[in-house]
């Protein structure tokens, strides 16, 4: 039996194949709103095609950030899986850890599956940071409840507003700079958004760990948390596969 795990984030999202406890392989496409079904099926018929293997998915399971897609990925499972997908946050969808919240409060799906997937690997007392649209500190209770975290604004969302705030600042890839005091423009924003993350996680991560009152471990995630980890010791794991692990456990327990 395959599982078809997909993650729909701002700006990517991930269709990951699992077959029984084995990750087989990802795919990453833009999020767009209005693709349908048909373009999904398309295009991952033809990635499939292309890898050379025979894939057939008799399980679907959705986590997404952007309610619009819900319905033509709910399309693509029952259309052309012939499944009705499991999608985190709905009704159809058991959880195996707790939300302990504010009540009334809405948690992202992704953070949800963030937590169930780093307490299966890690256990408890965790924070999950994730670099994505926006950077999120997610702390996981020593039982694997979510019980809060912390939102702030993402990388290449700071630069992107640093750019169109200052019409004399360029756009900039995000890398580690070799010096700290940048000699030119383009040093000097390196090193302001690289050492100021790291500072911004470390600080975050800090105030946490004394509210929380016990010691923790801090898991790095997201496209850019192996760039961050090079400064300094910030993470004690990087783990890229989170997400899709996340929705995998989701899966195995419903």
């Amino acid at each position: 039996m395959l599982l078809l795990a997909i993650d729909v984030g701002n700006t990517n999202t991930v269709f990951a194949v699992y077959s029984e406890d084995k990750f087989l392989i990802e795919w990453r496409c833009a999020t767009q709103v209005s693709r349908t079904a048909d373009e999904y099926y398309v295009w991952l018929s033809s990635l499939i095609k292309f890898r050379s293997q025979k894939i057939l998915i008799s399980r679907v399971v959705i986590s997404s950030v952007v309610p619009q897609v819900i319905f033509n990925l709910n399309e693509l499972g029952n259309k052309y899986f012939d499944f009705a997908p499991i999608v985190v946050g709905k009704a159809n969808c058991k959880l195996p850890v707790n939300i302990r919240v504010d009540v009334g409060a809405n948690v992202g799906a992704d953070r949800i599956v963030n937590t169930v997937a780093a307490f299966d690997r890690y256990g408890g007392n965790l924070i999950v940071v994730d670099f994505g649209t926006a950077t999120t500190f997610d702390v996981v209770d020593s039982d694997g409840a979510y019980i809060g975290g912390v939102i702030s604004p993402g990388v290449n969302l700071s630069l992107k507003a640093l750019h169109e705030a200052a019409a004399a600042l360029p756009n900039i890839d995000v890398a580690k700079p070799n010096i700290t005091i940048g000699t030119n423009t383009i040093a000097c924003m390196k090193s302001g958004i690289f050492w100021g993350y790291i500072g911004l996680v470390k600080e975050i991560c800090n105030q946490i760990i004394i509210e929380h009152g016990s010691p923790m471990t801090i898991i790095g995630t997201g496209g850019l948390a192996p760039l961050f980890s090079q400064g300094n010791k910030i993470f004690d794991v990087v783990d890229g596969e989170l997400t899709t692990h996340g929705l995998f456990v989701i899966n195995k327990f419903n």
